[in-house]
């Protein structure tokens, strides 16, 4: 059940308000909140508590945030391949969020990590090799990424490529990936295609797989995912799990969610619900990292829980 993650680590600081000032302004927040964040590192979290074993490979700073990060994957049992940089900050990220509705917006700084390269994927092939999933994303450098997936299709190590945030990368990069999980804005930057239903989706992941995908999830959000290949297209609802708090650590979640439950042999439709089930519980709670349920817990969900009912 090994699952490797090339990403960031950053610490988030967490302001909840009624709403975004506008430049110039100030305004009164309700709260702040500070911990463990980035989509990679998230992701590994996810995995962790979803009951992978998971290593997880990224660039911090030798400083308080860095000491934040390394107490964290102690603490959640996930392989640290960390390699700390002298003199370069460890990343933070500023995360507002709507005291209302739990929607958010966010501001990344990668700091260390910003400075990822092939050379820190392939000191960890040996990991690669071994894994049963290999998980990455964007908000490392395109080359580090790109290097991860052909490490992994090299020895035949399912990949999972979640093209976040939606930055430019080459067409070649779509063979590598067994599966690709865009959001809803994801998939309309990579495709031209704008997602207003269930249909759209459809239509995007058909020039994703035309491009050499062998399978496309597109995230939802409250609507579940979208999981389309060749042979099926299958629309999973989300679970309701409650109240929604926070929706900042849903998307990292879900790819966690799934790479933990591939890693375990599940099917991809089965994989797919998983991964809902996680991120529909996440955003019941405040946070990122800390938003991630244990595997108990996902697992109630999807034997009491019966999915939300979405239109079309």
């Amino acid at each position: 059940m090994s699952v490797v993650i090339l990403g960031i680590y950053v610490t988030d600081l967490s302001f909840r308000a009624s709403r975004m000032p506008a430049l110039g302004e100030t305004i009164a927040g309700t709260s702040f909140a500070m911990g463990p964040g980035g989509k990679g590192s998230n992701q590994a979290v996810a995995a962790a508590r979803a009951g992978a074993d998971v290593v997880f490979c990224t660039r911090i700073g030798g400083d308080a945030f860095g000491e934040i990060a390394q107490s964290t994957w102690a603490a959640e049992g996930i392989t640290s391949r960390a390699t700390v940089v002298d003199n370069m900050a460890t990343g933070a990220a500023h995360i507002y969020v709507d005291d209302v509705t739990g929607g958010n917006a966010i501001i990344v700084a990668a700091g260390a990590a910003g400075t990822l390269g092939p050379a820190d994927v392939e000191a960890i092939e040996a990991d690669i090799a071994k894994a049963k999933v290999f998980v990455t994303q964007l908000e490392q450098p395109v080359p580090a990424a790109k290097r991860g997936l052909e490490l992994a299709r090299r020895h035949g190590v399912t990949t999972v490529f979640n093209p976040a945030p939606a930055v430019p990368f080459d067409d070649d990069m779509f063979p590598l990936c067994d599966y690709i999980t865009p959001n809803e804005t994801e998939a309309t930057a990579l495709t031209g295609v704008p997602i207003e239903t269930l249909d759209d989706a459809r239509r995007a992941a058909d020039i994703l797989l035309s491009k050499g995908v062998r399978a496309v999830i597109v995230t939802l959000g409250e609507a579940g995912a979208l999981l389309h290949t060749r042979e099926l297209s299958e629309h999973v609802p989300a679970f309701d799990c409650g109240r929604v708090v926070e929706t900042a650590g849903a998307g990292d979640g879900f790819a966690g969610g799934l790479a933990a439950a591939l890693s375990r042999g599940d099917s991809p439709l089965d994989a797919v619900r998983f991964g809902c089930a996680l991120a529909s519980l996440s955003v019941t709670r405040a946070g990122t990292a800390p938003s991630m349920p244990t595997l108990d817990e996902i697992n109630a969900v999807l034997g009491v829980h019966a999915p939300l009912a979405v239109q079309s």
